[in-house]
């Protein structure tokens, strides 16, 4: 059945520029009038070949997704998409459709999240293309896209009653198939073809071992409830907050000690018998790995998978490689010199990770920001961390943090910590980036607070695959004792600007592991500050979120 395309008449908006994870805006700015259409068209048009191809759609469930996929599902009909695999109630975490996108040869996604930014009216919403690889749309395609959007004069829609996005089944919209797909089960299928499903559902059996999974009320509680509780027999009540809410509950879908407090504490608490405790964000791309009073560094998890690798039934043929964003701590680095193999050290965004999977230059890769992934799909994955975490925990049979002391007596601890200030206005976050680039020439062989400089730069990355340049990826800062701090700010959030400062420092004596953390950091934190002069241009005396 043929169906009328409509063109509505339309005008550019300003600042529809996506950034590392797609564009996110508050939910009031994406419920504008031709607002979401018009990034939706711009999209469409940068695309050529999609005629008749599929298409997959979904999203993390936050406000705002259920009437941004009709009108998504109306426009794609019109830009002559053959078929849109579409999750039920329009749920797909972000690594579930990277896994659909490969799975079923989609011709690329849309995947809509804001990740893990809060939810509600007056949250924040976002919209992303992902590749036919699986993976986000590299900067080629966003800046035309962006481009786009600063010339666009028309949107195409056709008219239809909306799907019912509440069962599995087909639809059509004039000549375009609609199947409303389990969210689940391929991505499960995947999961359960990387690793020990019988081993670890052994372990959940164990009357002396309890976890808690802190689903966040974000999208991950279908899947968890799915994988953990269903396929793995985990106890009910593993899984918390599973059901997914247009506002999280009211809480932040960050899997971070500040905002997953309640499962840290509870981990801390000899009287919950639990042994081991996770968390994902948002859209199920991010994790966080607790152990008994114990939490797990981003940074640290990466390292203990990648020396783990040989546990898991799809690893134990060996890596290929490693990558890590640049912010990222490094100690993977010390393990990957141990195995033998490439450590690439990317900027941050999955994207640049996706380069390296596709060529087979890596296997696995991480961020400090809770991501970790490997070559199974093209973005980071949540529970695919946590399952991991599980097989070496079935195998080794010793607690999380006794993994991670051992961990460290081998290779040494990358003592890391990540301070953020967040809502910055824009014009002071800029002003305390340029000047502190103008500055970094000046820097090498000082002194500051006892601490001697040796290197200070903008770090830049060459594409080892097809050449691109990225360039003012953030600055660093590289003492004479190999400590680090690294400033940037963060293309996440939808207010004002993030200042993201990291602060690393390697200590290769056993008898110093347990100085905690902020002391251990305390001359990067006070060298951070004077450097940056983040107190005298931002008036902030500390910052929002320490991980």
């Amino acid at each position: 059945m043929t169906i009328k395309v409509i063109s509505v008449p339309s005008a550019p908006f300003s600042g529809q520029k996506p950034g590392t994870s797609g564009l996110r805006k508050k939910v009031t700015v994406f419920r504008q009038a031709r607002y979401l259409e018009n990034f939706v068209q711009a999209i469409f048009d940068t695309l050529s070949g999609q005629q008749g191809q599929t298409l997959v759609l979904g999203g993390d469930g936050r406000y705002y997704n259920d009437v941004a996929i009709q009108t998504i599902l109306r426009m794609a009909a019109a830009a002559g998409f053959g078929r849109v695999l579409v999750g039920r109630d329009g749920i797909l975490s972000t690594p579930a459709a990277s896994a659909v996108i490969r799975k079923w040869k989609a011709f690329g996604g849309i995947i809509l999240s804001a990740s893990h930014n809060a939810g509600g009216p007056d949250g924040d919403f976002g919209i992303k293309y992902n590749l036919g690889n699986g993976g986000p749309a590299n900067e080629g395609f966003t800046d035309a896209v962006y481009r786009r959007t600063q010339e666009i004069s028309v949107y195409h829609t056709v008219e239809s009653s909306d799907i019912d996005l509440s069962r599995i089944g087909q639809a059509a919209i004039g000549e375009m198939v609609v199947s409303v797909i389990d969210p689940v089960a391929d991505y499960a299928e995947l999961l359960e073809s990387l690793f020990d499903f019988d081993r670890i559902a052994r372990l959940l059996a164990r009357p002396d071992f309890r976890m808690r999974f802190d689903a966040m009320h974000a999208v991950t509680g279908p899947y968890a409830l799915a994988i953990l509780e269903g396929r793995l027999g985990a106890p009910a009540g593993t899984v918390v907050n599973g059901k997914p809410l247009p506002d999280f509950g009211g809480g932040h879908p960050d899997p971070n000690p500040v905002y997953a407090a309640d499962l840290v504490a509870a981990l801390a608490d000899p009287a919950s018998g639990l042994s081991f405790g996770a968390a994902s964000d948002g859209d199920g791309d991010r994790n966080m790995i607790v152990g008994r009073n114990f939490v797990v560094s981003p940074s640290d998890s990466l390292a203990v998978l990648v020396a783990n690798h040989a546990l898991i039934p799809a690893y134990a043929g060996g890596l290929a490689g490693v990558a890590r964003s640049m912010p990222t701590s490094c100690a993977v680095d010390r393990v990957a010199r141990d195995l033998g193999i490439a450590c690439y050290e990317t900027p941050t965004g999955w994207k640049y990770f996706g380069s390296l999977l596709d060529a087979g230059m890596a296997t696995l890769c991480g961020e400090e920001s809770a991501g970790t992934g490997s070559n199974h799909v093209r973005e980071k994955d949540g529970l695919w961390a946590v399952l991991y975490w599980l097989n070496i925990l079935a195998i080794r049979d010793i607690p999380a943090d006794a993994i991670v002391r051992d961990h460290w007596r081998r290779f040494g601890r990358n003592v890391y910590s990540r301070h953020d200030y967040e809502g910055i206005e824009t014009a002071q976050a800029d002003r305390l980036m340029d000047e502190l680039r103008a500055r970094l020439a000046q820097l090498p062989g000082s002194d500051c607070c006892g601490l001697r400089i040796v290197t200070a730069d903008d770090f830049a990355y060459t594409d080892p695959v097809d050449g691109s340049r990225s360039e003012r990826q953030g600055v660093r800062i590289l003492l004479d004792d190999g400590s680090r701090v690294v400033f940037r700010l963060s293309g996440t959030g939808t207010e004002g600007a993030t200042l993201r400062v990291y602060l690393e420092r390697f200590v290769a004596d056993p008898g110093r592991h347990e100085v905690p953390t902020q002391e251990a950091l305390a001359p990067l934190i006070d060298l951070a500050d004077v450097v940056a002069r983040i107190a005298a241009i931002t008036g902030r005396k500390a910052p929002d979120v320490i991980s």
